[in-house]
């Protein structure tokens, strides 16, 4: 786990370091471990992790030198392995990789290759990677990293360490500190709006920004369109998967969770904390709840109230969606 040709290591670390980053409780052994690894490969002087049950099976045969576990499970932990004690350990499982991979810091400095329009203004501690294109007025932010063959179109704004994938696109966005755009991701462009006139359709200009705010995730290859008349808006904190579509003027509250292929057609709010399965799609102009859950291929075509959870074709509510089902199964059982 962790190949060094892809994965920067720091290492070996001590048992007290890692159990102060899995935010746990452990042993006061004096012990140094070199790196993590799944229960079933994992060494004596590997740490791994328990979250789901389903595994304990692993974890009582698991070789591995200490293990992340909830307290309920700590009387399946082998003999010789330590504990360290935490009721998040999904949570701690992620400090501690990160303790032993961490991401790499932006190397200073703009490419020979890249070219940065001369009223543009990069920090001294950003990486401008090869071929990269900083158009008139756009700014980069200290210690961002920006990926070979971005585009980074006049006026846009990244805020402090944010990264930028490979032939990503950026216009018309002004981002917070430490977004992520994967590779691919297109922000910014025009969006799907025209009128129907007797000669055919008219494009209607598109005047609005996207406006990305901290700690959000980008997929590779999604793409967010910007406002038409409002911006388009991504809430702290909210993880968009790969291959999801943002029409324009869409809203999305603080740390949703967008899986991939999910569709959100224009002007559509989400409140806080809306998680939407992949493949959804959403008509425009509906407002979905705070805390609503939409299930994988759901089709969302009218508001859905906080906490709703939505599944079907169209979307409806989890107990009457089973309970058509069921009806429908009934009704095509053959008769014995």
């Amino acid at each position: 786990m962790g190949d060094a040709r892809f994965f920067a290591r720091s290492s070996p670390h001590g048992l007290a370091a890692i159990a102060a980053a899995a935010h746990g409780e452990a042993p006061a052994i004096d012990k140094m471990f070199r790196g993590v690894a799944p229960l079933q490969t994992a060494e004596p002087d590997q740490v791994s992790f328990l979250d789901n049950r389903r595994y304990a099976a692993a974890l009582e045969q698991t070789m591995a030198g200490a293990v992340i576990v909830h307290p309920n499970m700590l009387p399946r932990v082998p003999a010789a392995t330590i504990p360290i004690i935490t009721t998040a350990t999904y949570e701690g499982w992620a400090r501690v990789a990160a303790l032993f991979h961490p991401a790499p810091p932006p190397r200073p400095g703009i490419h020979a290759s890249a070219i940065v329009a001369r009223t543009a203004h990069v920090d001294a501690s950003a990486e401008i990677g090869p071929y990269v294109v900083i158009e008139d007025a756009a700014e980069i932010g200290p210690g961002c990293r920006v990926g070979p063959f971005v585009s980074i179109g006049a006026g846009v704004t990244l805020g402090a360490d944010c990264r930028v994938g490979a032939h990503a696109s950026l216009s018309h966005a002004v981002l917070g500190a430490r977004v992520y755009i994967y590779p691919g991701a297109r922000i910014g462009q025009e969006g799907f709006s025209f009128a129907t006139t007797p000669a055919g359709f008219l494009s209607i200009p598109q005047l609005g920004r996207v406006v990305i705010e901290d700690d959000v995730e980008v997929g590779a290859n999604t793409t967010i369109d910007r406002g038409s008349t409002h911006d388009t808006f991504i809430g702290a904190g909210s993880r968009l998967d790969n291959l999801v579509q943002i029409g324009h003027n869409v809203r999305l509250g603080r740390c949703c969770v967008i899986v991939a292929q999910v569709g959100i057609a224009g002007s559509t709010i989400l409140e806080d904390f809306v998680q939407v399965g992949g493949q959804a799609a959403m008509a425009g102009h509906l407002r979905i709840g705070q805390g609503a859950q939409i299930g994988a291929q759901a089709g969302v075509i009218s508001d859905a109230l906080p906490g709703a959870l939505l599944l079907g074709s169209p979307a409806q509510p989890r107990k009457e969606f089973f309970r058509q089902v069921a009806a429908v199964r009934r009704l095509v059982r053959k008769p014995k």
